[in-house]
């Protein structure tokens, strides 16, 4: 029950409580509140053995804790196997990106090292100049990628 807490929250919790309630009323109030939760507790209790005995011999084997969100889904949805954890597994196998990333490196490495023999091969014949301008344009003349009487 109290696994989440740790101790530094129960000495918080203690001198809240003794701040609150005073040191003379303080053991008043604890037996008051572990009263209150026996009683609680019984009164779950209760109702589960009532539900068992509604539902018949059937249902012995009934916990009312199977019907939580997080049980449900592990006991239903995941089989004894671990069939779906392995389709999960799968899923996030292929949607990684690493993996997609490692093989286009290797590509890319591959084809750098296919172009350096490809250039010393041909280190000794001289490649002809290339012209980055269209073909259509005045040698005077730049052309811009821009409209100039855009705001």
């Amino acid at each position: 029950m109290l696994s989440d807490v740790g101790p530094m929250e129960l000495v918080t919790i203690a001198v809240i409580g003794i701040l609150l309630f005073g040191p003379d009323r303080l053991p008043e109030f604890l037996q008051n509140a572990a009263r209150t939760v026996r009683k609680i507790r019984e009164f779950s209790d209760s109702a589960q053995q009532e539900i068992r005995s509604e539902l018949g011999p059937e249902f012995q084997d009934f916990d009312v804790r199977d019907l939580h969100p997080k049980t449900f889904v592990r006991k239903h949805v995941l089989n004894d196997d671990g069939a779906l954890g392995r389709d999960l597994a799968d899923i996030r196998d292929a949607l990684d990106p690493r993996r997609e990333l490692s093989d286009a490196a290797d590509a890319l490495q591959d084809a750098s090292s296919v172009r350096r023999i490809g250039e010393a091969r041909d280190a000794t014949t001289p490649e002809p100049a290339v012209s980055l301008s269209k073909a259509g344009t005045a040698p005077g003349r730049t052309r811009t990628d821009f409209d100039p009487d855009a705001t």
